[in-house]
């Protein structure tokens, strides 16, 4: 069963059972879906779905940092809520460690030695680990293994 089934199998079971959070979140989920299969005029794949929920969950991350500032609590616990209703799509998240090792095989592939070749290690890393890792931490492991050597 793809992704784009298994949410449409929530979808309707959230409604079933009269979970309403849950299904105002999946709906978000699959308007945001069909809108990029618009625009594209394509069907997704499975990583293209990853990629919509990987960029939703950074905008819940946002909204709820500045609701939390703005001191609308019952705002940023609606956001919270949509954040762990989507984080369940997504697959299990690499360690540090893995991620690392990712780094250190992409700078060897690419042969990269400086910061400034760090687009071409991020260019072989990103669809390897899309959806499996937060990619500003990649980023960021990417950065601090090129400084070092």
């Amino acid at each position: 069963m793809s992704l784009r089934e298994q949410i449409n199998d929530d979808l309707k079971a959230a409604m079933r059972g009269g979970d309403v959070v849950r299904r105002d979140a999946i709906r978000l989920l699959l308007a945001a879906l069909k809108q990029r299969e618009v625009d594209e005029r394509k069907t997704l794949t499975d990583a293209d779905v990853l990629g919509i929920i990987e960029k939703m969950l950074k905008q819940r991350r946002d909204s709820i940092n500045q609701f939390e500032q703005g001191g609308r609590q019952d705002l940023a616990d609606k956001e919270k809520q949509e954040l762990v209703l989507l984080q369940a799509y997504m697959p299990q998240a690499l360690s540090d460690d893995e991620i690392a090792a990712a780094v250190a095989t992409a700078v060897a592939e690419t042969g990269a030695a400086a910061p400034a070749d760090m687009g071409k290690v991020m260019a072989v890393l990103k669809p390897k680990l899309a959806g499996r890792a937060d990619m500003t931490k990649v980023s960021s492991a990417v950065k601090a293994h090129l400084i070092k050597s």
